[in-house]
């Protein structure tokens, strides 16, 4: 009995060239002069000493394990008749038993492979398969292609360093112990003749073949494919594996993809298992049902049933997918569906495996809880959907700005030319009133894609909800009631007032017509201080104090399958032509972009409940400065400077233009930023203010203002756009004396801007 010392030799030398180094340090510490070098030196020699001393108590440590591991394989094998051996990772043999060495002549140290060489045909080749096959489960084990008399080797690995290797004699065992310890293997020549097969390829195809045509009845054979082959119990599909083994043969190895299974093994051990598991007829009727598929269906037996009566969400019937599962047909890919169940909802994920079972075919179905996953999917789809509508939402109200402003611009410059005697004039009002209804209805597109521009103050809600309770009181009529109740302690918010009046007239409008033969609307305002995050729908709520505004009525009530989708913009439960949908998507927007929270409950018949989340606002600690009271300034009807004007809209230029004019502007017109720094270059041309549009084709307004202005320092500049006025210096320096104008902007509004800036 023979083993080979598991010491790395590099790994001790350097153990050694530490504790040398150390001594160096220590000696050259002892003869230096000066203190600041002997302190150095010192302190590396201490260092080096103590990794020195570290690694080689770990190789003590390693040394012991070898010897325990050592201990454990002569305990196994010493006694043993079948030659036994162990081997390092590079398969140099560490260990070889009595047995190994009277029979096979191992010695310690000598590669596995060269022992091998001479005893089986192509032995690189199995010693690389076994080490494959037993990576997953540690055990593998096939019969030599070759000698006599004919062996087979297992392996087994102990550890990552330690591999035992048994050589057995390759008698044909019964089939049950056969399936148990190896696939069916063949050899085969360069001409496709068999020239070896296992014990298990004999007992499986019935017979001694000459030639692999015999049994394969879809020729021809391919790597990784499904094959049926002629059996004496009639035609079975087998997963190949082709393996060249050298010198012209090729191993041809059979998984069984239908495991064969005795009922009294299938029923041992199948209700202890934890995973919720199914025995299926081809026709979907429940055979066996464990208590884990139980407790996930909500029914005490499902035996019987059928799993239609449990499960729901294919495009096709369940029967017929499980027909086609039990015909072979898509058992490796799993199915999501969804439980009928009424309590809540929860999703399933289903995988089916094919087997026999006293030689009937059944199917066996493995449930896993997919709730969460479907969950998370869902929100992650709903979040692109919002997401996408809100692009489409934004992009749609820029473009219809621009309109708008080109329509209310020139209506204004009609105006101007009218009084009101004329009998053109109301024409003209009706079409500008309907105008600033298109930019209200814009405005509320702009609020749901959160890219309205917002005026933020703040606010005590308090006061902000009593200055609204008179419209609010008209908005609700005689037979709704309105009641408010403040908590005394409530913390400010920093909000647009006017958007948050937007939110509260729309809520109780909302309110107002679920409740068509009257009832009560109830506001009520508290302080509510998180310790914990709050989690809740599909947002989560961070830790702090918060401001919540509660609205509550005693309405119809909203279903629950539909609460999900009532901040989603066009939807409405509402009648044609009573509702638009957009009044709680803006009412989302405008909470969202606010910094806030929205979350609704509702119950049908016992009406509905918004509350509103909204951080508080904590004051900066700074000395309190007597507020200025400025004065409002008069607007000259002229002016006076040279504007240039940069709008890709021509209606839109065109207005704005005639507009500065007539206020005695001079005005210069470009269509895009690279015009517009083509007439700069002009210096003789002198410019006062800059006018631009943000969103332009080429360079946008703030890249083409920042680039002139390196030429033109200290120009004024107004921006305009249909966006809201943060989106287009997001991540950027803001523009030095610039101001933004939103569009859409009437005449007094871009002359009376021009003129601030100006002046």
């Amino acid at each position: 009995m023979r083993r080979r010392s598991q010491w790395t030799p590099d790994v001790l030398r350097s153990a050694a060239m530490l504790l040398v180094l150390a001594l160096i340090c220590g000696g050259v510490a002892v003869v230096a002069a000066e203190a600041a070098f002997r302190g150095a030196f010192l302190a590396a020699a201490t260092a080096f000493a103590a990794m020195g001393m570290i690694s080689a108590i770990g190789y003590l440590v390693q040394q012991g394990r070898v010897r325990a591991s050592y201990a454990a394989i002569r305990r196994f094998a010493g006694d043993d008749h079948v030659p036994t051996l162990s081997t390092d990772a590079s398969l140099t043999i560490t260990y070889a038993n009595p047995a190994a060495i009277e029979q096979l002549r191992a010695t310690v140290g000598e590669p596995l492979s060269d022992l091998l060489a001479t005893r089986i045909s192509n032995a690189v080749g199995l010693i690389h398969r076994l080490g494959m096959q037993s990576e997953s489960s540690g055990f593998a084990r096939e019969a030599s292609a070759s000698g006599e008399p004919r062996t087979a080797l297992s392996l087994r690995r102990l550890d990552q360093s330690n591999w035992l290797w048994r050589f057995e004699s390759d008698t044909l065992p019964a089939e049950g112990q056969d399936a148990l310890h190896e696939p069916p293997v063949l050899t085969l020549g360069r001409s496709g003749a068999v020239l070896y097969m296992n014990g298990r390829a004999r007992v499986v195809l019935g017979r001694r073949i000459k030639r692999l045509d015999e049994v394969l009845e879809d020729p021809p054979l391919q790597n990784g494919h499904v094959h049926h082959f002629i059996t004496p119990e009639g035609s079975k599909g087998y997963s190949v594996r082709c393996v060249d083994t050298g010198i012209g043969r090729q191993e041809v190895i059979l998984d069984a993809i239908e495991p064969v299974v005795a009922e009294s093994s299938a029923a041992d051990g199948f209700d202890d298992l934890p995973v919720p598991l199914l025995r299926l007829s081809p026709d979907g009727t429940i055979l066996r049902a464990n208590p884990g598929a139980c407790k996930l269906l909500d029914a005490e037996r499902a035996d019987g049933r059928n799993m239609s009566e449990f499960m729901e969400g294919l495009g096709r019937s369940i029967r017929g997918w499980i027909s086609e599962a039990a015909a072979g047909r898509g058992l490796h890919r799993s199915e999501f569906l969804r439980l009928t169940r009424s309590d809540r909802e929860i999703f399933v994920q289903v995988t089916l495996t094919r087997v026999r079972i006293d030689g009937m075919p059944e199917l066996v179905a493995v449930l896993n809880d997919a709730t969460e996953l479907k969950t998370l999917e869902a929100q992650f789809v709903q979040s692109q959907k919002m997401q996408a509508i809100g692009q489409l939402a934004g992009g749609v109200a820029h473009d219809f700005n621009n309109l708008l402003t080109a329509i209310s611009g020139h209506c204004d410059l009609l105006l101007l030319r009218h009084d009101q005697g004329d009998p053109d004039y109301c024409d003209l009002v009706q079409i500008n009133q309907n105008a600033n209804r298109a930019a209200a209805l814009v405005g509320q597109l702009l609020a749901f894609s959160r890219k309205q521009t917002l005026r933020p103050e703040i606010l005590d809600l308090r006061d902000t909800l009593s200055d609204l309770t008179h419209l609010l009181n008209r908005l609700v009529g005689e037979k709704v009631q309105l009641t408010l109740s403040h908590d005394p302690v409530l913390p400010t918010i920093r909000g647009d007032r006017r958007q948050l009046e937007q939110v509260m007239m729309n809520l109780v409008v909302n309110a107002r017509d679920a409740m068509p033969d009257g009832g009560e609307i109830h506001i009520e305002t508290e302080c509510r201080t998180l310790m914990e995050p709050l989690q809740r729908d599909r947002a989560i709520v961070e830790p702090g104090q918060y401001a919540v505004v509660r609205v509550s009525d005693q309405g119809v009530g909203i279903p629950q399958d539909k609460l999900q989708k009532v901040f989603e913009p066009f939807y409405t439960t509402k009648r044609t032509g009573e509702g638009t949908g957009l009044g709680l998507s803006t009412v989302y927007g405008i909470v969202k972009q606010t910094g806030g929270f929205i979350f609704v409950d509702s119950a049908v018949g016992e009406g509905s409940s918004f509350s509103l989340l909204f951080p508080a606002y904590e004051m900066p600690v700074t000395a309190q400065l007597p507020e200025k009271v400025v004065e409002k300034r008069k607007m000259p009807q002229t002016g006076s400077g040279v504007v240039l004007l940069v709008e890709d809209e021509a209606p839109v230029r065109a207005f704005a233009a005639r507009a500065l004019r007539m206020r005695g502007y001079t005005v210069h017109e470009a269509g895009t930023a690279e015009e517009a720094l083509e007439l700069l270059e002009d210096r003789d041309m002198k410019i006062d203010l800059f006018v631009t549009d943000v969103v332009m084709p080429g360079m946008d307004g703030p890249s083409w203002v920042r680039e002139a202005l390196k030429q033109r320092p200290g120009t004024r500049v107004v921006f305009v756009s249909g966006y809201a006025e943060d989106v287009f210096a997001e991540g950027e320096a803001q523009v030095p004396n610039s101001i933004f104008l939103p569009k859409p902007f009437s005449l007094n509004q871009l002359t009376e801007t021009v003129h601030l800036q100006l002046n």
